[in-house]
């Protein structure tokens, strides 16, 4: 390709640009390229913070054909437990293992219980004051929040709130009573 041949590309690309723009300059105007564009920048913005999924793929066990144990994360009160189970650790759906204590603070989630289709507050305390369980560890996170909505977010060490000791040992999950939204 030569020289002359390429300028003559090149001022076709220039031409056909020009008339491009002249033509959309015609039919658009301003405020709405400004409107796109502002609609564009605040939907970009905006989608750090949409749900999502961090479950890994794995269902929800709210099947009524089987019945799960306190010793499983499928069972229907752990729908929105991010830890270990304290029924693995020696202690209780709603209380803590002998040398823990549960956190001054928690978290709640919203569970259906399969066996009667009702909805329950549970909330959710951490036992503090000794070293990691380590077993039975169960991530759900259903209706989970982000963190800056904290009574709704499981992905905090709620032991910091406590005086004694900020060491997370596992979780209980206890039934408030029945949730309005059901």
């Amino acid at each position: 390709m030569t020289i002359p041949t390429f300028a003559r590309i090149a001022a076709l690309f220039d031409n056909g640009t020009e008339a491009m723009t002249r033509f959309a300059a015609q039919r658009v105007g301003r405020r709405s390229v400004m409107t796109r564009i502002g609609q564009v920048m605040v939907g970009a913005a905006a989608l750090p913070m949409l749900p999502f999924d961090r479950s890994g793929g794995r269902a929800h066990a709210e099947e009524e054909t089987k019945e799960f144990t306190d010793q499983q994360c499928e069972y229907w009160r752990y729908c929105a437990l991010d830890g270990f189970l304290c029924t693995c650790c020696g202690g209780s759906l709603t209380s803590c293992p002998p040398g823990a204590d549960a956190s001054k603070v928690s978290w709640v989630g919203t569970c259906q219980n399969p066996k009667d289709g009702k909805s329950y507050l549970i909330t959710y305390n951490d036992c503090c004051g000794k070293t990691s369980c380590g077993r039975c560890v169960c991530n759900f996170n259903l209706r989970e929040r982000p963190g800056y909505r904290m009574g709704v977010h499981n992905d905090i060490n709620w032991c910091m709130a406590d005086t004694k000791s900020t060491m997370y040992h596992c979780t209980v999950a206890a039934v408030v009573g029945l949730s309005d939204a059901g």
